[in-house]
């Protein structure tokens, strides 16, 4: 019989799910809305209901599955199956995820953090090509990573290896949700190149569409700071240069660091394709030491928004 896996990519507006072949081929995927109400109590048994109703949809049974694995926000306890901190899913105390899974599937069930699993999926089926040695930045709302080096995904003591948001790259610069200042994450993330767009843009006394918009109270997205600075605007062209040196700097610590065989960059931000990718690698080049210049290097993230699920799904092999 050939031996399926699950993946749960669970997130704060909707949980995606996925059936994939232990090769990772995906075979059936489909998503449910996040049920967040009441302190997110029913987003465990959501899951729940939702994989047994798929498995009786696809006359499937569950001894044909390896596992479930699911990537989640907030702090995983991977030993023990649970999870806390997660906030936007309201789920202030600790969960016992893992347990109530098992229980309610009859299927083994793994988890870790989301950005993590991200990244084995960009490892396993994208654009890591499955390296032993990869590195994973995802430029969202915020930044996040996961790090695998000789083969195993980096945790740290306390599950925050790979918080590359939270790198230092501005000393003294703007604060950050974490409470220090001068974070990755408040330049090159999506909110981030807003808020540099808009600082620039108070000094800027040039012709640009994009200070207009600015000046004008629009909403300035960082999509559109890209398309603008594509298109040539002067201040929209110098606030990606900015962005794109920080994420050069953190970047090319990193590989200083870990020196991976590739640095994949996925996430919103991404979009803006070989146009960020050229800009940052200049940087890159700049801050990395020659061996590793000379031997990692940064790549656009493949599978969009089924890096999860597969990386999820990934993380059951360990069952088999």
């Amino acid at each position: 019989m050939d031996r399926k896996l699950i993946g749960v990519d669970l997130g704060g507006t909707t949980i995606k799910f996925a059936i994939l072949t232990d090769a990772g081929e995906v075979q059936q995927k489909w998503s449910v809305e996040t049920n967040i109400l009441d302190e997110g109590s029913h987003i465990v048994p959501d899951i729940v209901e939702s994989i047994n109703h798929h498995i009786d949809l696809y006359n499937m049974n569950k001894d044909q599955f390896i596992g479930i694995g699911m990537g989640t926000p907030g702090t995983v306890d991977r030993e023990n199956g649970t999870v806390v901190g997660a906030y936007n899913l309201n789920w202030k105390t600790t969960q016992h995820v893992k347990a109530d899974i098992e229980a309610g599937t009859g299927i083994k069930f793994t988890m870790d953090n989301d950005a993590n699993v991200a990244g084995l999926g960009e490892r396993w089926k994208g654009a890591g090509e499955n390296g032993t040695n990869v590195s994973f930045v995802t430029l969202g709302t915020g930044i996040g990573g996961g790090l695998i080096a000789d083969g195993q995904l980096l945790h740290g003591i306390a599950g925050a290896a790979g918080e590359i948001g939270h790198v230092t790259v501005e000393p003294n610069g703007y604060l950050c949700t974490c409470g220090k200042r001068g974070c990755l994450e408040q330049y090159a993330s999506a909110t981030g190149v807003v808020h540099v767009a808009r600082d620039m843009a108070e000094e800027f006394s040039g012709d640009s569409e994009l200070k207009r918009q600015t000046d004008d109270g629009q909403d300035i997205t960082s999509k559109l700071v890209f398309d603008l600075a594509k298109s040539g605007d002067t201040l929209a062209v110098r606030v990606v240069d900015k962005v794109c040196y920080y994420l050069g700097l953190a970047l090319g610590n990193l590989a200083n660091t870990l020196n991976p065989e590739s640095i994949v960059i996925g996430g919103g931000v991404s979009a803006a394709g070989d146009y960020l990718l050229k800009q940052v690698d200049h940087y890159f080049q700049e801050f990395a030491f020659t061996t590793v210049r000379n031997s990692t290097s940064l790549k656009l993230a493949r599978l969009g928004n089924d890096a999860g699920i597969i990386g999820a799904a990934s993380l059951a092999l360990s069952f088999n």
